[in-house]
């Protein structure tokens, strides 16, 4: 298992020693008015302790996506430690600290609009969709998940777990912030790590099971390239521009920008590292074994009960029951409340009275619904390359307030350019997309990529 304990190292010592340096070339100012200090409302703006925005974004941005999404990431073999390693420190971490200092230079601002100010109008109105519909599709995904935990545990049918997830969606989502996400989802994060720990520990302790090396052979199962299937297989865990819409809801509610590094590059970190756990377990306890692809692939949650059901005892089987139920619906929940007040700012209507924020969610939440009744595989493929879209604006508005600074503006230009490239690579590739041969799509892919950045930097590098 050295591999897998170079990775943790490596991500956790990426904290103090990147996370640092980020700090310093953003500027940080201890002494700048946060946004929670000239807006509290009641409702969205709410002042958190350190600890509790750390808890509640962790919770926000994890979810079932790196336990899910690793286990069919998991096909790739231990390609999947460097890349959820790598990924999370240089592109990960980054954009996910920059969204949410981003949004807090800007009154708690959403992506959209921050989108709006650094690369304009038009960008600002195509990601305020995406951002709306890829929440929509996340609540749909995380809720899917978790009913079909359930309903493979109960004789209870899967349409009936589903509604009354969507029921707790609609009550947490219309909440002020504090009600529910400021008090409980603390302590799911909690839980969430404590479950982590457990299913890890299972397999380091039993002699039965090998984590594998990276010179491991006879791992990969997948018939698709590593490039660029394997960094939108795993995405939350390495780069989601999802978060990208959960760092407003805290970035509304934390009390001092010194909070950004713990709060954004730390909860990424630990996403990070839960995804490189599970990762580690599915590849020890489905070593060679083609079903990983077969049946476990298509039906996670499956996969997880079946894992915690031969390594742990029934209390340790109880509490990942209950992360791998809870946990995404609390993700669930946040990612709806996200296109809410995404668009309750798009088109300015005040979110104060619960009727306002009643008429903007309820659309959202039939939409969503209607989704959970699509192919998980489907809808997640969708969920990941969409949110590719997202982090690529959310690094190139970073750049350009970098280049505004006359600052380091590379380290969010080179993580924008690769998730360029897997973009493109990925769309013109794919089932869904355009099913162009590897060498072809790749060769496009370089093109235009190399295309996009010269032209960005061009335009912008003067200002």
């Amino acid at each position: 298992m050295y591999s897998f304990l170079i990775c943790l190292a490596v991500l956790i010592a990426s904290y103090f020693i990147y996370g640092k340096v980020l700090e310093k070339v953003a500027g940080i100012d201890e002494n700048m008015q946060t946004p929670v200090h000239r807006f509290e409302d009641g409702v969205d703006y709410m002042p958190m302790s350190r600890i509790k925005a750390f808890l509640v974004q962790f919770l926000n941005i994890a979810g079932t996506g790196p336990i899910f999404g690793v286990i069919q990431g998991a096909l790739f073999g231990p390609a999947a430690f460097l890349w959820i390693t790598l990924g999370t420190i240089f592109i990960g971490a980054v954009h996910d600290f920059f969204s949410g200092f981003l949004s807090l230079r800007d009154d708690g601002s959403t992506m959209p609009h921050i989108i709006s100010k650094y690369l304009g109008t038009t960008a600002q109105k195509f990601i305020a969709v995406v951002t709306v519909i890829t929440g929509i599709f996340v609540g749909a995904v995380f809720s899917t998940g978790s009913a079909a935990l359930l309903s493979n545990l109960t004789s209870i049918p899967l349409y009936i777990w589903t509604a009354a997830i969507f029921g707790y969606f609609i009550i947490a989502t219309l909440l002020p912030v504090d009600k529910i996400i400021g008090k409980v989802y603390p302590i799911m994060g909690v839980l969430f790590m404590i479950m982590v720990v457990l299913i890890t520990g299972a397999v380091i302790l039993n002699p039965g099971y090998t984590i594998p090396e990276f010179t491991t052979q006879g791992l990969y199962l997948s018939d698709n390239p590593i490039f660029p299937f394997l960094f939108v297989t795993i995405a939350c865990g390495a780069i989601s521009g999802f978060h990208a819409s959960q760092s407003p809801i805290v970035a509304r509610c934390i009390k001092t920008e010194n909070d950004s590094r713990p709060v954004f590059f730390g909860a990424m970190v630990l996403e990070g590292i839960t995804a490189l756990c599970w990762a580690a377990v599915a590849l020890a306890f489905f070593h060679g074994q083609p079903q990983l692809g077969a049946i476990y692939a298509a039906a996670p949650a499956v996969a997880v009960n079946e894992m915690a059901t031969k390594l742990l005892d029934p209390i340790g089987v109880i509490l990942i029951i209950i992360g791998i139920v809870v946990c995404p619906i609390t993700t669930g929940d946040t990612a709806l409340r996200s296109s809410r007040i995404t668009l309750a700012d798009e088109l300015h209507i005040n979110q104060d009275k619960f009727l306002s924020r009643l008429k903007l969610a309820l659309p959202i939440f039939v939409l969503s619904y209607a989704l959970t009744f699509i192919d998980f595989n489907l809808v997640w493929r969708y969920v990941a390359w969409a949110q590719l879209i997202i982090a690529v604006s959310v690094l190139l508005s970073a750049t350009v307030y970098l280049m505004k600074k006359g600052k380091l503006y590379i380290i969010t230009l080179l993580p924008a350019v690769l998730c360029i490239l897997i973009t493109i690579g990925y769309i013109l590739q794919a089932p869904e997309g355009l099913q162009l041969p590897s060498m072809i799509a790749n060769a496009i892919t370089i093109v235009a990529t190399a295309i996009i950045t010269v032209i960005f930097v061009k335009k912008y590098r003067n200002i």
